[in-house]
């Protein structure tokens, strides 16, 4: 068995109460313990993580095309509350419960939403991509005297290109959406590849890695960026509109120490807007953290759950 991913062990669609479809696949037990995963940018159902730990912890892990990417329909103007909605439906109709949910990535702030909203029992954000613009579009009452210092390091911290964006995300969401929506499947393997350090290199050169991920960069992008990723980087880099502080589930923030992609301080300044957050820093590790480190992931997910 492939330590990084093998392929799903069922994929399906399932009807939503409004008409559109949700992609999903499955890897375990159909009768395992339920696991959501939202996966990362742009990538569809079809990659997957920890085949050893979810076999052999008997799990039924559940990756989501979110709308627009792989198998899912589009919803156009869609919101984190919508899609947390469609995690509740999903749920219900699949009987997955109230799981808790892996965020990797772009997924992170999709996860956190659906804990917002009650629809999750606890969230692993692995490698997540950070509210970015709670350091260049504050609100007045973000923070307190006692984080200024951790504000003032994490917006020190953004590269002018990420400020740029954010900056235009937050003056016409629009354009940005259609900036966004001229992205590719190449350009992202591209940029992946590109900004890595050798640690996840390490994964993304394997070859039945490589195989999988492209395969789920392709799929999510089969509809055009425009019907899912745009939408998806305009809902990340904007302020995120569910309160972080009235997230009550159970939180572990994972970050490989060599991370430079997903947070200006690996989470630091995140893990303080969330009640009883716990923030883990891998060392060695980089943003392939999800296929590096599955177990330690998994283990406390399933334990903060309970």
């Amino acid at each position: 068995m492939n330590r990084y991913v093998t392929a799903p062990a069922r994929l399906g669609e399932t009807r939503l109460p409004d008409g559109r479809l949700l992609g999903w696949a499955e890897w375990g037990p159909e009768d395992g313990v339920p696991v959501l995963l939202c996966p990362g940018a742009a990538t569809s159902r079809w990659l997957g993580f920890g085949p050893d730990v979810v076999a052999a912890r008997g799990l039924r892990l559940v990756s989501l095309d979110r709308p627009g990417l792989g198998a899912s329909t589009p919803h156009p103007g869609r919101s984190f509350a919508d899609f947390a909605a469609d995690v509740r439906h999903l749920a219900a109709l699949r009987g997955l419960g109230r799981p808790p949910v892996v965020g990797n990535s772009q997924g992170a702030p999709f996860a956190l939403a659906c804990a917002a909203a009650g629809a999750v029992s606890a969230v692993a954000v692995v490698s997540g991509a950070d509210e970015v613009a709670a350091a260049v579009v504050p609100a007045a009452d973000d923070v307190t005297v006692a984080d200024e210092a951790l504000v003032a390091g994490f917006a020190a911290a953004l590269p002018p290109e990420v400020r740029e964006l954010v900056e235009r995300t937050a003056t016409d969401p629009a354009a940005a959406e259609d900036f966004f929506g001229g992205f590719t499947a190449d350009a992202m393997w591209h940029l992946v590849r590109g900004n890595s350090p050798a640690c996840d290199l390490t994964v993304y050169q394997d070859p039945q890695f490589a195989t999988a991920y492209r395969r789920a960069l392709d799929e999510g992008f089969a509809r055009g960026a425009a019907a899912g990723y745009a939408r998806d980087t305009v809902l990340s880099m904007g302020r995120w509109p569910f309160p972080l502080g009235g997230v009550t589930v159970p939180v572990d923030l994972w970050y490989g120490e060599h991370d430079t992609s997903h947070s200006p301080d690996r989470g630091a300044f995140l893990a303080t807007r969330i009640p009883g957050a716990r923030r883990h820093l891998v060392p060695g590790a980089g943003g392939a953290l999800l296929w590096t480190d599955p177990g330690p992931i998994l283990t406390t997910l399933l334990n903060r759950a309970n």
